[in-house]
């Protein structure tokens, strides 16, 4: 097995690290007799179409037979209330300075026992598709909720026959199971807007007040990366495919938040101009050791923002979250996307929205996309030096969008700094650094880096066909990079109304206060949170290189 879900009598014991308070308490409710476990995806689905609110609508699910459905299946619909989307606020991870152990004991403990008098479902999947990878995953969701639970076991690989052999000769770990406790239910004062609790070191969390679906699937990649990178493998928040050319292969990962373009890039079929293989548009983990890389989800929640009605992809659409229900001219129920209702309308789609879907890809990545919305940078730049394509990795920068619940007065326009793109990294920030800058590094793997600003350049929008032009121009092998002013090892692709001007001394000050903004972030890692993400000299002294140069 690859994960842990049994012990021997004598491995039940304090001395043994597998467990914790956490893990225990956890678990434990996992058992109880008002728990009622579902096996299959029929059965999920079944109980999902009588959830109070859930609208069955008239358009039909593709691919019954292969995803275990009902033949007459239909896309489901729930919506939220206020919040539809992530709350960042609401997480809080044991082991991380500032976090009271001894309180959220306290408080967990009464929120389970509260939660006693609610009847729960349980299911079960695996995280990582590959024998390379993968990881059994435990959720528990009190009824009333049986739309979100339905959507969890699509999201995640359920464990059919086939899986559960291939689970069973998959490379083992010294790491626990995943198990996740969810009430929605739940409330408190002292968190209005719910507690997401993690014990990663343990692979437990609780998500507590809290009924956006993303919130279950974000908690349980949480744990997943936090399990692969302790085990040898880097994390990744991002897309990742790989192109077929006459006599070779390319293959890249962009890395962006929802909303930046990373599923746009990721699923763009170019054309048919080449054959494309998608690993996946959002979550997957590389091999340190060799350079593979492995899906950890064989489904895509995808905005519903870009589809309009007559969107090919729609057919493949299983679930739908915050969208509007409307009747077509034959008065059948039919789903209302793009953002009409509410921000963040999203969907559970198939994986058989993509053409060449693979779970797992031996080649080592040939180059690497940090996508950002800094209107200081043109479209796409190309960087030389491993330590600074680390660094830029490092200093995302990009903005909020309808995905995350902003708690706060935040302005939403104002560029931030999200690290790798992964807001849920529950370990120190600089082991991310050194193993991305490893990866660059390697002259084995001679893994490119590019940034791509997907947002506004000099007050013109980077339009998708902007980059996915761009793009195949460094696939094909045919980009021509031109000096990116003073800054070494930094260079630009020119693209048609993007033009670049170091003679415009307004334009070199807007570059020289993001810089300083990178620099800005990088220095502060020292003191917030008790220097838990401090970093390596060397990253603060490559963005004083590139201001010296600029100066």
């Amino acid at each position: 097995m690859a994960t842990i879900g049994t012990y021997s009598h004598q491995d039940i014991s304090p001395d043994n690290s597998l467990f914790s308070s956490f893990k225990t308490m956890v678990e434990s409710v996992f058992y109880g007799n008002n728990v009622t476990p579902v096996l299959d995806l029929t059965t999920a689905y079944n109980l999902a179409k009588e959830a109070p609110g859930a609208v069955i609508t008239d358009m039909p699910v593709i691919h019954t037979k292969e995803l275990g459905l009902p033949e007459d299946a239909k896309i489901l619909v729930f919506n939220d209330g206020k919040v539809t989307g992530r709350t960042a606020a609401a997480r809080r991870v044991i082991g991380q300075p500032g976090i009271d152990r001894t309180l959220f004991e306290g408080i967990l403990r009464q929120a389970l026992y509260t939660g006693r008098s609610q009847k729960f479902y349980r299911g079960e999947v695996v995280v990582g598709l590959d024998s390379e990878f993968m990881v059994k995953g435990h959720l528990l969701l009190p009824t009333g909720y049986e739309t979100n639970f339905y959507s969890y076991l699509l999201n995640f690989q359920i464990l059919t026959n086939e899986f559960q052999k291939l689970y069973g000769n998959s490379i083992s770990y010294p790491e626990n199971d995943i198990y996740l406790y969810a009430d929605p239910n739940w409330s408190h004062p002292d968190f209005p807007h719910g507690l997401a609790l993690f014990d990663p070191e343990h692979n437990v969390a609780a998500v507590l007040g809290l009924n956006y679906f993303g919130e279950l699937k974000k908690a349980t990649l949480t744990l997943a990366w936090a399990t692969a990178h302790r085990n040898g493998f880097i994390a990744c928040h991002g897309g990742m495919k790989q192109y077929h050319k006459k006599d070779s292969k390319f293959t890249m990962a962009a890395f962006g938040l929802s909303g930046s373009g990373k599923s746009t890039i990721t699923l763009a079929k170019h054309g048919d101009k080449y054959q494309v293989d998608v690993l996946h548009d959002d979550a997957f983990v590389i091999n340190k050791e060799h350079g593979s890389t492995t899906a950890l989800e064989p489904a895509y929640f995808d905005k519903t923002q870009d589809y309009p009605l007559d969107d090919e992809a729609v057919k493949y659409f299983l679930t739908c979250q915050n969208v509007g229900v409307t009747l077509d001219n034959e008065e059948k129920k039919v789903i209302v996307t793009q953002d009409i209702r509410n921000g963040n309308g999203r969907t559970v789609k198939s994986r058989y929205v993509t053409k060449n879907r693979v779970d797992h890809l031996n080649e080592a990545i040939d180059a690497i996309f940090w996508i950002m919305k800094d209107d200081s940078l043109p479209p796409v730049i190309k960087i030389e030096d491993p330590t600074l394509a680390a660094v830029f990795g490092l200093t995302l920068a990009t903005k909020r969008t309808t995905a995350e619940n902003v708690v706060g007065n935040v302005d939403l326009d104002k560029l931030v700094i999200e690290p790798f793109a992964n807001p849920f990294r529950c370990y120190p920030l600089g082991q991310d650094y050194a193993d991305f800058r490893d990866i660059f590094a390697s002259k084995t793997t001679a893994t490119a880096c590019y940034i791509l600003n997907t947002g506004f350049y000099k007050g013109k929008k980077v339009k998708p066909k902007d980059t996915l032009g761009s793009i195949e121009k460094i696939v094909d092998g045919t980009a021509e990079f031109s000096a990116f002013g003073p800054l070494s090892n930094m260079s630009y692709l020119p693209v048609d109304g993007f033009e670049v001007d170091f003679s415009d001394p307004t334009y070199i000050d807007q570059l020289r206060i993001r810089m300083q903004g990178r620099l800005d972030f990088i220095l502060a890692q020292k003191t917030e949170n008790e220097g838990y993400n401090a970093l390596p000299a060397e990253v603060a002294q490559a963005m004083e290189k590139l201001l010296a140069e600029l100066a």
